[in-house]
C-alpha cells in the first residue's frame, strides 16, 4: 500500500481551487497546468482528480473510468498544445516520478509534458 495521501499538498490545493494555476485543460477526470519552473519550453503538469499519491498507488487503487479518463486527458493535452506528431508537433516527453528514488517532489501523481525542443538523453549519468 502507498504512503497515506496528504490532503494538503500543493496539488490537493490547486484541484480545491486554494491555489491558483495556469490551466491548459480541465475535464471530470483530470486537470493541466503550466509548471511554475519550466525546465522545457512547454512543460505542463497533468495531475488526476483523486487522491492518489503515485502512478502505482493510482493503477492499483483508482477505478477504471478514472485510469482511462486520465491517460485519455493526457493525451488530448499534447494535441491541444501541438507537442503530438499527429498535430503537426515534433514530439514530447511524458514522466510520472514515483517516489523518493525517482525524485517524486509533490505526494499527488502528476505527469509532466515537456516539448518545444530537442530534449536529450533520457537519464542523466
Amino acid at each position: 500500500m502507498a504512503d497515506p495521501y496528504d490532503h494538503e499538498n500543493i496539488f490537493a490545493k490547486i484541484l480545491r481551487g486554494e491555489i491558483p494555476a495556469r490551466k491548459v485543460y480541465e475535464d471530470a477526470h483530470a486537470l493541466a497546468f503550466h509548471d511554475i519552473n519550466p525546465q522545457a519550453p512547454v512543460h505542463v503538469l497533468v495531475i488526476p482528480k483523486g487522491p492518489y499519491v503515485s502512478l502505482d498507488d493510482f493503477l492499483a487503487e483508482a477505478p477504471d473510468e478514472l485510469v482511462t479518463g486520465f491517460f485519455r486527458a493526457v493525451g488530448k493535452v499534447t494535441r491541444e498544445l501541438g507537442l503530438a506528431e499527429s498535430e503537426g508537433g515534433t514530439g514530447f516527453r511524458a514522466l510520472a516520478n514515483a517516489g523518493g528514488d525517482a525524485g517524486q517532489e509533490v505526494p499527488h501523481l502528476h505527469v509532466h509534458l515537456f516539448g518545444g525542443k530537442p530534449l536529450g538523453p533520457m537519464l542523466a549519468g
